[in-house]
């Protein structure tokens, strides 16, 4: 067993773990895998890469998925690796039983009621069946560059970093609201990431984690945005582009 999933383990939930690391200054980092751009059969590989690596957990998304296989992913990820998996996705069809919590997402940054409650009005009868560990997240899209598949796919548009005290009165506004975390997310693909400037004023001006991810592509950003403020870093399309990502850069 990792020193990770030992870790989760003795916190008994992954919200009480992510709380632990922050109180304690200790930075956390997920991989995020998008069922849509995996093969079942090459899922070993990567999750021996994922073995390598200093994850603390792995994150299942897609902002279209247009295949059936998340809980086959899922169960297959298991025999391979230890860590916890966590779904994290604003659309019900995502949701798999065999994960081990979800990200239960409000996208905050738009005004589409589909992301902001519809979808999860919808989720909760499926959630109910299940023992997911259910995680309020407020989440935040940031423009970043060009138009990514998160705007494409909740029909919203992201938040200009030019005016950053509206990111941060939104993300104030999540926690208030009784979110449990707020996701600052540059989307799938991102040019770049977000600046240091919007995650250091959020970070600084809400108590709970921040999770930044999106358009980080090297180990000098991950450990930017972690100096920023960030309390969990996400790195899917890095990764996703050179399964060696982290046993080169380390």
């Amino acid at each position: 067993m990792s020193n990770q999933t030992e870790f989760y383990r003795k916190m008994n939930t992954i919200y009480a773990s992510i709380l632990n690391a922050k109180q304690k200054q200790q930075k956390l980092l997920a991989i995020l895998i998008d069922p849509d751009k995996i093969e079942l059969s090459n899922v070993e590989n990567i999750a021996n890469k994922i073995n390598q690596s200093p994850a603390n957990f792995i994150f299942i998304r897609g902002s279209f998925v247009q295949n059936d296989i998340i809980d086959d992913l899922i169960n297959e990820i298991k025999k391979f690796c230890n860590l916890p998996l966590i779904i994290f996705s604003g659309n019900p069809s995502q949701i798999s039983s065999q994960a081990d919590a979800i990200l239960f997402l409000s996208l905050i940054s738009g005004r589409n009621p589909d992301f902001l409650i519809e979808n999860q009005i919808k989720a909760v009868s499926i959630l109910k069946k299940t023992s997911l560990e259910i995680i309020p997240t407020g989440y935040i899209l940031i423009k970043t560059g060009q138009k990514t598949t998160v705007e494409l796919a909740s029909n919203t548009a992201a938040m200009c970093q030019n005016n950053p005290n509206v990111i941060l009165e939104t993300a104030q506004a999540g926690e208030m609201l009784g979110h449990q975390i707020i996701y600052l997310e540059a989307g799938s693909g991102a040019d770049y990431a977000i600046s240091a400037n919007i995650i250091e004023l959020v970070s600084q001006n809400i108590k709970i984690p921040v999770i930044v991810g999106g358009g980080i592509k090297s180990l000098q950003e991950i450990i930017k945005v972690f100096d920023s403020g960030a309390d969990l870093v996400v790195i899917g399309t890095a990764f996703e582009n050179d399964n060696n990502f982290f046993t080169t850069t380390l």
